[in-house]
């Protein structure tokens, strides 16, 4: 699959052996308008033409949500990040496999699940290898993860009936060569967002995002995060810093952050346009802020971050809910 000659070869530096020809011409006795140039400057809009005076910044690169495909890691894992929904990716990594004439021995789009049969990797004599991709929900609604899990066992050993799979891959550089492979492709794809590429089979994977604000059976209102512990605690401190609130303490141990709020604030960000936005502290209006504790509680199926007010005898609940929500808006 890999090296000069197989599917997943580097094509990073093809381009250096491209030939550049001269600009085709078209004979007088020939029409030529088929060719014309689609995108021509008129000359006086040219003429007029000034550089701008000042360039408006672009927003800060944290303040949005990811969108394309992106990689990202935590530790020993990695997986693939799309704004798109798993009915719409399931038919694209089908297509990939198919494009590398790989076959599937398992796929089971209601769980988001396909296996590759055996494949040879780098001419490798002593081993066989097998790949198994999950395509899940993402943290947002209309987003996916993909997650590649490599797997590998000896050719003089029995084919085994039933994989028994790792949660790490057994070769944790070729997970990345095929990640990555997978991720190329799905960025150069233009019909991602095509219904006609998109899988009914498939649909039943996105009824739940990863992430949702839910009432317990107490009354309480938390984040439920359907992540492993690790992750929650990353996630959560990347969306208080995405949301600009200041985190004053925190535990990983007590699984703890303490912050200071002032809730969520309304301004005209751009003319016609109401943005919302979430206050930094600033001397004139720091006696709004205040400090909350962001607790987050393995129940073993789900993560639940809870938001609670520290020295206050308001009915502030109101604000904990707008935490709540800076949070689960600012997950990345």
């Amino acid at each position: 699959m890999t090296g000069e000659t197989g599917f997943l070869r580097n094509r990073g530096g093809d381009y250096t052996d491209a030939l550049i020809f001269p600009p085709m011409t078209i004979p007088d006795e020939l029409d030529s308008y088929t060719i014309d140039q689609l995108y021509v400057i008129p000359e006086q809009i040219a003429s007029l033409a000034a550089p701008f005076d000042e360039v408006p910044l672009p927003k800060p690169i944290e303040a949005r949500r990811s969108e394309g495909v992106i990689i990202q890691a935590l530790g020993s894992k990695r997986w693939i990040v799309i704004d798109a929904t798993p009915s719409q990716v399931w038919p694209l990594i089908r297509d990939y496999w198919s494009g590398l004439q790989i076959l599937l021995d398992y796929e089971n789009p209601s769980s988001g699940i396909m296996e590759t049969a055996w494949v040879e990797v780098d001419n490798d004599f002593e081993k066989r290898h097998k790949y198994r991709v999950s395509i899940e929900p993402g943290l947002h609604s209309g987003y996916s993860e993909i997650y590649v899990t490599h797997y590998e066992n000896l050719r003089t050993d029995p084919i085994p009936i039933v994989i028994s799979w790792p949660e790490i891959s057994n070769a944790l550089d070729l997970e990345k060569e095929v990640g990555d492979s997978i991720s190329q492709y799905l960025a150069d794809r233009n019909d991602v967002y095509q219904s006609s590429t998109s899988s009914l089979l498939a649909g039943s994977i996105e009824s739940a995002r990863k992430a949702n604000i839910v009432d317990t059976s107490g009354g309480e209102t938390v984040l439920e995060l359907r992540v492993d512990f690790n992750r929650a605690w990353v996630v959560v401190r990347q969306a208080l810093e995405n949301a600009n609130i200041v985190i004053t303490d925190s535990d990983r141990d007590q699984s703890f952050y303490s912050v200071s709020f002032s809730g969520i604030a309304e301004e005209e960000d751009e003319p016609g346009l109401i943005g919302r936005i979430f206050r930094g502290r600033s001397d004139d209006d720091a006696a709004d802020f205040l400090d909350y504790s962001v607790r987050l509680l393995d129940t073993g199926t789900a993560i639940m971050v809870k938001t609670e007010a520290l020295n206050s005898s308001e009915n502030i609940s109101e604000k904990s809910i707008e935490l709540l929500r800076a949070i689960i808006e600012n997950l990345s």
